[in-house]
């Protein structure tokens, strides 16, 4: 990863409440021309879910009943469904070039503007280009087998969801190449859940279990010429993502900075290996907060979630060189008029930290 290029960047988390893909687009070209993203667009389509929109080719997973989130292991079809998937998964990894990748991709009836981003990354060229998938935690611990329990239980089970993912995100990288050879793409797990983990409702899943989950897909996407990422938008212990060797987290700074500090002595090592900090200070998260906030306000958040980490001892330039802004999380619950203020706000404040640093 290069510092220069990635320093202080403007990057999006994934979701926007538009009902129209040409002003959602018109959103990501506006202020994320250098690191273009694809919308997800509920309010088009349920599909575009953040769990949702991963689902397809689960086996005997059914769409039709898709707003239950249950991989029925016990169907008659299961075992042969099996058999194909890995014997698919298997084909691809070897080759990426697979025929069969596509079936595992993202259709137009769970994404309405994954073609339109393609579209404008063959278009301009960036030098990167984001896309994001559920991440593997969050999406075994809201899946649940015929009897009701979660799927991260169930080893067979929790292996399919981090192959499914594995495979999503080889299609994504395929198809960002294809648009242009060149740009690099930063794939993110968006991880909601994991802030849970070491709850009495996860007790008995061990840290080195999740980091085996993360690590499986992370290794695959830096393999595939990706950079990755973490996005998790509560309280996180973030030993776990680095220990995974993923390349960025990306945490809520608006509310839960400090939480970092905790864990300075492991973050001091991941920015001198070259890991990036992805500054979550837009609140999406919080509207009233949006509505009254400004660009000095977040400029203020910044410098002060930075010092946070000085004082632990981690050396300043070494934290700014290796930072990038977002917004807290995604900006699909806000109505159109705040979200567009919100990735204005993140547009602007890279801008700004960048003419300052």
């Amino acid at each position: 990863m290069s510092q220069l290029d990635l320093k202080l960047q403007a990057l999006a988390i994934g979701s926007l409440p538009h009902n129209d893909v040409q002003k959602a687009m018109a959103v990501v070209k506006k202020d994320f021309s250098e690191i273009p993203f694809f919308p997800q667009l509920t309010n088009i389509n349920k599909n575009e879910d953040m769990i949702i929109q991963f689902l397809e080719g689960l086996p005997s997973f059914l769409p039709s009943n898709i707003e239950n989130f249950t991989l029925n292991s016990e169907s008659e079809d299961f075992f042969s469904d099996l058999e194909e998937f890995f014997s698919d998964y298997e084909e691809i990894i070897s080759d990426i070039n697979s025929e069969k990748l596509e079936k595992y991709g993202i259709s137009k009836n769970f994404s309405s503007t994954f073609g339109e981003f393609e579209k404008f990354v063959a278009e301009t060229k960036p030098h990167y280009a984001k896309a994001q998938i559920i991440g593997p935690f969050t999406l075994a611990t809201s899946l649940t087998d015929q009897n009701d329990q979660c799927v991260i239980y169930d080893e067979t089970l929790k292996e399919i969801v981090v192959k499914l993912l594995s495979l999503k995100v080889l299609w994504e990288i395929k198809r960002i190449k294809q648009a242009n050879s060149d740009t690099v793409p930063i794939i993110f797990m968006d991880e909601p859940s994991v802030s849970q983990l070491g709850t009495s409702a996860y007790l008995t899943i061990s840290e080195e279990e999740v980091v085996s989950m993360f690590a499986e897909i992370s290794d695959l996407i830096k393999a595939n010429g990706g950079i990755s990422a973490i996005h998790c938008c509560g309280k996180c212990d973030w030993r776990i993502p680095i220990n995974a060797g993923v390349d960025i987290i990306n945490l809520d700074a608006f509310s839960f900075a400090q939480n970092l500090s905790i864990y300075s002595e492991k973050v001091d090592e991941f920015l001198q290996n070259g890991g990036k900090i992805a500054w979550g200070l837009v609140p999406t998260l919080d509207s009233s907060a949006l509505e009254k906030i400004t660009l000095d306000d977040l400029i203020e958040k910044f410098e002060k979630s930075v010092k946070y980490l000085t004082k632990k001892g981690i050396d300043e330039k070494l934290i700014i060189d290796n930072s990038l802004i977002t917004s807290s999380c995604g900006a699909g619950a806000l109505n159109e008029e705040l979200a567009e203020h919100a990735m204005d706000f993140v547009f602007e404040l890279s801008k700004e930290l960048k003419e300052r640093f």
